[in-house]
């Protein structure tokens, strides 16, 4: 899959080679692109934000420099990607969305700052906006590093086991993941439960999804 950011602060990604990410892309299973929006400004001293039309605080990403690095980078790209910009107005992201992206060739992601960007811009160059959350940052980079990370790691081979993302949170059934234990046996007086030491998968599966009901019910009842 290929990932492009583009932002007006490439030096926000620079941790973007390490961990899982960094190993995905070492390994070729994935390729991420950091372009600074400003290189395609014309504007002499390379800015990329003005006064808002009609007043109000701060100031706002011209439409310009956006357009101009958006159709520059898809040149060349392959059928069936997206285009996606980070804005607390945008539609919230989640699992299910996730999985979505992680299904296509490439995507785009789009740094919002200030206040905004010209909604021109987004009315040409834009497929969809998208939210991490009911907030505001000060800036779409920390969005966009969360987007890929949830989409990264579902990509296949980067995780390694194909059930570690199935099992999880959002996962496949939709619950809250159960808890999980390792050595040693007992920590601070708190032992590991009995049916994880059977050996009966059966009853383990049953103890896992009881479990997860519960977490679910107590923090996401929503999600029943």
């Amino acid at each position: 899959m290929i990932i492009k950011i583009l932002t007006l602060f490439p030096e926000a990604f620079a941790s973007i080679n390490h961990s899982i990410i960094g190993r995905a892309i070492a390994s070729r299973l994935l390729s991420v692109e950091v372009i600074n929006i400003r290189d395609y400004s014309t504007d002499k001293h390379r800015r990329a934000d003005d006064d808002p039309y009609g007043g109000g605080a701060g100031m706002v990403m011209t439409a310009q420099p956006i357009i101009s690095c958006v159709r520059a980078n898809a040149d060349g790209l392959p059928e069936g990607g997206r285009r996606v910009c980070m804005s607390p107005r945008g539609s919230v992201f989640n699992q299910r969305k996730a999985e979505e992206l992680a299904g296509l060739p490439w995507i785009m992601l789009i740094c919002g700052h200030y206040e905004g960007i010209d909604q021109r811009a987004i009315d040409l160059v834009v497929d969809e906006e998208l939210s991490i959350g009911d907030y505001v940052l000060t800036g779409g980079e920390p969005a966009v590093l969360v987007v890929m990370d949830a989409v990264a790691r579902l990509l296949p081979g980067v995780l390694g086991n194909a059930e570690s993302a199935s099992d999880e949170s959002f996962g496949a059934s939709g619950l809250l993941e159960y808890p999980q234990y390792t050595h040693p046996r007992v920590v601070m007086g708190l032992a590991v439960p009995d049916v994880l030491l059977s050996g009966d998968h059966a009853k383990i599966n049953a103890w896992r999804r009881e479990q997860a009901l519960r977490i679910t019910r107590r923090n996401r009842p929503d999600l029943l």
